[in-house]
């Protein structure tokens, strides 16, 4: 054989492995990333081959699968009171990615899990069944607070204070998630969501932290106690009214201006919502000891987990003492979501232990068997101490009897709260934020809410959180306590 001919052989055979190699790699590495693209149509013709497994709520499925006749998916997804529900399910689409618990349990729910397959799963190679979410959710709470917030542009959060279990989650306004589950429709019913500028998709109660306000003032108020500044909510504290704000001539005052906030106790000045008091007191404390304290409820938290991912409520750092005033009354950069406040409120009435909140108790294979309880995963911090919890626990109460939150009194039930009102816009040229938190307590039975309203149609006057969002707390505590 010739030098030429032996040359073009051995050339040829080094094509015919890299062709081998390269087919391999595509095989064995790059098969299974393509075989998880999103693009791939056969996923989804797998996905919607079958029924899916369904999210819990009482004992009842809100969701369910119905048979398809012009489609190569043979199911698609659907909703019972898909608008009331959805900042709990999310959507199972089949023309886009799946959200919130729809989203984060897709393999469970489609029985890819592979903890759902059984021996001759594996031996035949077949898709297990499918497995359920059982929700915290109570249905009555849900509806309460629903039913409450109406047309109102804002969300609700509730909690059993003693068991972190989430009773309600619901964000205005709503959308309902059948109309994205089918493929030929999906599309049309995406542009209008989207182009929306209510942003119904946005899940207000988790994922969209605002400016807290004077609900704020309960973190400070329990800083305060906590590092001895104070030594009772009825000690008189040094806070001059007005207040000018520290290496400024801006003097904060109050919105009552007839109040009687000058050295006013924190029992009076959480009555009353006394800027001028929590501003100093933020300042006396020091913007690293109020942040500390914020950081023990859960702020500052990048990976609040319920299961689904909520956004970080916030409590800034790098402060003048000016800022670190405004931070003491829920301004500046303070943010937080309904989830953070109820949060705030459940820690007091539990007596300073705060509970992981979670919405989802467990998960189920087919045939009902429990795959994993989050109920008894559940995660307890001791965030201040017991008399620190019952000193604001009174004082919380005396805000719904004698101060700004008497919308929220319930007949035969003890309820404390706290009233907000967060400024919106440069100079608060925009309608202020209404906010209420609080906390229910009767018959062996406790419930904490948080509720924000950001926009109505009240007048700009008639805006505030004893006015808006107390009435919607009220609702949301009789249902948990009376049902």
């Amino acid at each position: 054989m010739n030098k030429t001919i032996r040359r073009a052989s051995v050339f040829a055979l080094l094509l015919v492995f890299a062709l081998l190699i390269r087919a391999t790699w595509v095989q064995f590495y790059e098969g299974q990333a393509l075989a998880d693209d999103n693009d791939n149509r056969r996923n989804a013709i797998e996905t919607y081959s079958s029924p899916l497994g369904n999210i819990i709520v009482a004992g009842k499925a809100v969701t369910g699968s119905a048979r398809t006749t012009d489609s190569d998916l043979a199911y698609k997804r659907t909703y019972t009171n898909g608008k009331l529900y959805a900042a709990v399910t999310g959507y199972a689409s089949q023309a886009y990615a799946p959200t919130q618990l729809e989203g984060i349990y897709a393999d469970l729910l489609n029985g890819t899990d592979s903890r759902l397959k059984t021996v001759m799963d594996t031996i035949t190679n077949q898709r297990a069944e499918p497995g359920d979410v059982i929700t915290t959710i109570d249905p009555a709470v849900q509806k309460a607070a629903y039913d409450a917030l109406g047309d109102k542009k804002g969300a609700a959060v509730a909690i059993d204070p003693t068991t972190g279990k989430i009773l309600a989650v619901v964000s205005t306004p709503s959308y309902d998630p059948s109309s994205l589950t089918d493929a030929n429709t999906a599309g049309k019913a995406w542009k209008q969501l989207t182009a929306d500028s209510d942003k119904p998709l946005t899940n207000r109660a988790l994922r969209q932290p605002l400016p807290p306000g004077s609900t704020f003032k309960l973190v400070v108020a329990a800083a305060a106690l906590e590092d001895g500044l104070y030594s009772s909510v009825d000690e008189k504290t040094v806070s001059p009214d007005p207040y000018t704000l520290p290496g400024t001539v801006t003097p904060l005052g109050n919105e009552n201006s007839s109040a009687p906030c000058e050295n006013a106790s924190i029992r009076v000045a959480l009555e009353y919502s006394c800027n001028t008091v929590f501003a100093k007191m933020a300042v006396d404390l020091g913007q690293d000891k109020v942040r500390a304290m914020a950081e023990k409820f859960g702020f500052n938290n990048a990976e609040q987990d319920v299961p689904v991912r909520a956004y970080e409520s916030v409590y800034p750092s790098d402060m003048d003492k000016s800022s670190t005033a405004l931070t003491g009354i829920g301004q500046f950069d303070v943010t937080a979501t309904p989830l953070q406040m109820a949060m705030v409120s459940a820690a007091i009435a539990n007596g300073g232990k705060l509970v992981s909140p979670h919405m989802v108790s467990t998960i189920t294979d087919h045939g009902g068997d429990v795959l994993k309880n989050y109920d008894d995963e559940a995660a307890t911090t001791q965030v201040v101490s017991s008399d620190t919890a019952e000193q604001l626990q009174s004082a919380m109460q005396s805000v719904i009897q004698d101060g700004t939150g008497t919308n929220a009194r319930i007949d035969g039930v003890t309820v404390g709260g706290k009233t907000g009102t967060a400024q919106h816009g440069e100079n608060n040229s925009k309608t202020p934020y209404a906010w209420f938190t609080s906390y229910g307590k009767a018959d062996g039975k406790e419930v904490a809410v948080a509720v924000v309203v950001e926009q109505s149609n009240a007048a700009r006057s008639e805006v505030s959180g004893n006015g808006l969002a107390a009435p919607v707390a009220k609702a949301m505590m009789e249902a948990a306590l009376r049902n």
